[in-house]
């Protein structure tokens, strides 16, 4: 499952720089993370980086992008060219 970020973001910057897909990305009102990049960070860490650094706790899973562990480390493989 991907993550999504609410309308309790405060365009503080500090979740873009964390996310190793470069899946967070400024949307028109506030930042956005793209269900086709994100990997809740497995593959990479063993949490999210971005709800460890978000001052608001802004960042839950999106109930739309629901995937298991497997699929989000099939999609880590891709994204890093190791599929």
């Amino acid at each position: 499952m991907s993550l999504i970020i609410t309308d309790d973001c405060i365009n503080c910057d500090v979740c873009e720089p964390e996310c190793p897909n470069s899946a967070i990305s400024q949307g028109e009102e506030i930042y956005e993370i793209d269900p086709n990049l994100c990997t809740e960070c497995v593959g990479h860490y063993d949490e999210p980086q971005c709800v460890q650094v978000c001052p608001v706790d802004c960042i839950p899973l999106d109930p739309n992008n629901v995937e298991s562990k497997e699929e989000l480390m099939e999609k880590y493989k891709i994204i890093t060219g190791q599929a």
